[in-house]
């Protein structure tokens, strides 16, 4: 399973270091929900997460698309949530980042 998961992760940091301005302040994090099922969690600077979501959300749709794809070419079910920091820091407060 570390494998499926360093190769998926390994995409999204591809994937996102080429869309977004600011890399340095992105953050993947990775939660194994279960059994074959991961949860990628997308943490970026305010003005990356309009750049990477898109018009209408079609850049986001096309990269979850992609993942899921892959994911389940290896028998694994993955999901992507993208959110800016302030965004992250609410959650965590409120008890619904983990």
């Amino acid at each position: 399973m570390q494998a499926v998961t360093d190769r998926l992760k390994n995409f999204l940091q591809y994937v996102a270091v080429n869309l977004i301005d600011e890399p340095s302040q992105a953050q993947l994090k990775v939660a194994e929900l279960g059994p074959k099922r991961l949860r990628f969690k997308l943490v970026l600077a305010q003005k990356d997460v309009a750049m990477l979501i898109g018009r209408n959300g079609f850049t986001a749709s096309a990269i979850r698309s992609i993942l899921k794809a892959a994911a389940e070419r290896e028998g694994v079910q993955a999901s992507l949530q993208i959110h800016s920091h302030e965004e992250e820091a609410e959650m965590l407060a409120r008890g619904e980042g983990h």
